[in-house]
C-alpha cells in the first residue's frame, strides 16, 4: 500500500515489486528491482528514505527517519526479517540481520549486522565488518565469500521480483 502523507508520495519503479500488505508512506523512493515483502514498513514522513536498486525489504521489517536523520538504504542490501532501521545510512552490499536494529547509525558497504543485534545512534561502522551483539560491536572483518554471500542473497531477491509479480495471486 502506498500513501501520500501531504505532499509526499513514494516514488516507485516499474521494476520493484511491493506486496500489497507492505507499507510506504511519503517520502520513499526504490531504486530499480527493489522487493519490499509482507508486512514491511517505509514511513518517511519527517525525511525522506531511499533504497538502492537490488536491495530487499523483508517481511516485518521497519524503515524510518527522524528529524534531520533520513534513512539511506545502498545497493545490493538485504534488511532481514524484523529488523529495524532508523534514521541511519546502510552502505552498499550490506546484510542487516534478522531482528536486528540500527539507530541513527553509519554502516560502511560490504557489512553484516548480525540477527538480534543492537547498534546505538552515533556508531560509524567501517566496511567489511561483521558487527554483533547489545550493543553492537565489530568483531572482525569479513571475509570474500562472506561478501559474495551478501550480494548472492541480493541477487536471488531481486531475481524472484518477476515471479512473484507474474505468479502470485490471492486466494
Amino acid at each position: 500500500m502506498k500513501e501520500r502523507i501531504n505532499e509526499l508520495v513514494p516514488n516507485v519503479r516499474p521494476s520493484c515489486y511491493v506486496h500489497k500488505s507492505a507499507v510506504l508512506i511519503g517520502d520513499v523512493t526504490l531504486g530499480e528491482n527493489v522487493s519490499v515483502w509482507p508486512c514491511a514498513v517505509l514511513r518517511g514522513d519527517i525525511a525522506a528514505i531511499s533504497v538502492g536498486e537490488n536491495s530487499n525489504i523483508q517481511e516485518n521489517a521497519c524503515i524510518h527517519v527522524n528529524y534531520g536523520a533520513p534513512a539511506q538504504i545502498g545497493k545490493g542490501v538485504s534488511v532481514g526479517h524484523g529488523a529495524v532501521v532508523h534514521g541511519s545510512k546502510i552502505g552498499d552490499n550490506c546484510l542487516i540481520g534478522m531482528n536486528a536494529v540500527v539507530m541513527e547509525s553509519e554502516i560502511g558497504p560490504n557489512s553484516i549486522i548480525g540477527a538480534g543485534s543492537v547498534v546505538p545512534a552515533g556508531k560509524k561502522i567501517p566496511a567489511g565488518s561483521l558487527v554483533m551483539g547489545v550493543p553492537a560491536k565489530v568483531v572482525r572483518e569479513l571475509e570474500e565469500d562472506e561478501v559474495n554471500a551478501i550480494m548472492k542473497n541480493a541477487r536471488e531477491y531481486a531475481g524472484a521480483i518477476g515471479l512473484y509479480k507474474d505468479h502470485c495471486e490471492e486466494m
